[in-house]
């Protein structure tokens, strides 16, 4: 029989605790369980490594010497599991301000119980780095158009809440807008990688005017410089700072549904665990 590591924690948690209860506890195992990796280690190693008492547990001279070796060996492996897990991350890719406090509860939950890394990733395209393979999953917001075929996780719906405009803009004056009358203004669209655009009204229902913009700096400068409107979810209200751009109530509008967005053959363990957990943090 091949000696496995679980035999040689085993082990040593029993040689630490001198007591085969108290370290089933601690291994969070059956006692019987423990009792019997212990037996399999003494067979395959063919010595005895404990005297067992009827009220205690001690080692052997050669359970003793044994212990020391044990002991430096798992420590230069948990050391070089640590170190491993340290290089492994998920990269997530998003296009602008990542939804709070999701990303958050995400980031910080999926850090603390796997070991690995968050790596964010700014990018215009986010669809796009995951198709040259830059990125391992994307944050996508307004549906998802990909070229090719991908796996999509839905999250939530997220409210859209207000209009963007210029603080010069006549716009700015009213007290609310309702959705319907969105198109009767020119509307500036992040064709890429935003939420809103022609795609979001019944053909021959949307804007009279696009104005087309690849990025969300782009989207916000032309939105300052009074070229159009644009539609914003709340978190666009609470952290856009910008002294040209004012907010106008929106009400009556659709919700975006925001999307986690990753190729069918990536099936990793590792991504599982980060869907699993993203997914979670969206009932917290």
């Amino acid at each position: 029989m091949d000696v496995q590591l679980r035999h040689l924690r085993a082990f040593v948690e029993v040689a630490r605790q001198q007591s085969f209860t108290r370290a089933a506890e601690e291994l969070t195992i059956t006692q019987p369980a423990l009792t019997r990796a212990i037996q399999q280690l003494e067979t395959a190693l063919r010595v005895r490594l404990f005297n067992r008492g009827p009220r205690h547990v001690e080692l052997t001279n050669v359970g003793n010497s044994f212990l020391g070796n044990v002991e430096r060996a798992l420590n230069e492996l948990d050391r070089a599991m640590n170190a491993l897990s340290e290089q492994v991350s998920i990269r997530l890719g998003f296009s602008w301000l990542m939804p709070d406090p999701w990303a958050q509860r995400t980031i910080g939950e999926f850090e603390r119980t796997s070991g690995s890394k968050v790596s964010l990733v700014r990018t215009d395209d986010p669809l796009q780095a995951l198709q040259r393979h830059a990125i391992d999953v994307a944050l996508v917001r307004g549906g998802v158009r990909p070229a090719t075929p991908v796996k999509v996780v839905r999250l939530f719906d997220e409210p859209r809440v207000a209009i963007a405009c210029a603080v010069t803009s006549e716009v700015s004056g009213r007290d609310e807008i309702d959705w319907r009358d969105v198109p009767r203004w020119p509307l500036v669209v992040n064709v890429v990688s935003g939420a809103t655009g022609p795609w979001s009204w019944a053909p021959g229902q949307g804007p009279r005017e696009v104005i087309e913009t690849t990025n969300y700096d782009e989207w916000v400068e032309l939105v300052a410089a009074n070229r159009g409107i644009g539609v914003a979810p709340a978190i666009g209200v609470r952290r856009m700072s910008h002294p040209g751009v004012a907010f106008v109530r929106l009400v009556n509008a659709p919700p975006v549904p925001v999307e986690l967005v990753y190729l069918p053959h990536m099936q990793e363990l590792l991504l599982r665990r980060f869907i699993d957990v993203a997914l979670a943090a969206v009932d917290r």
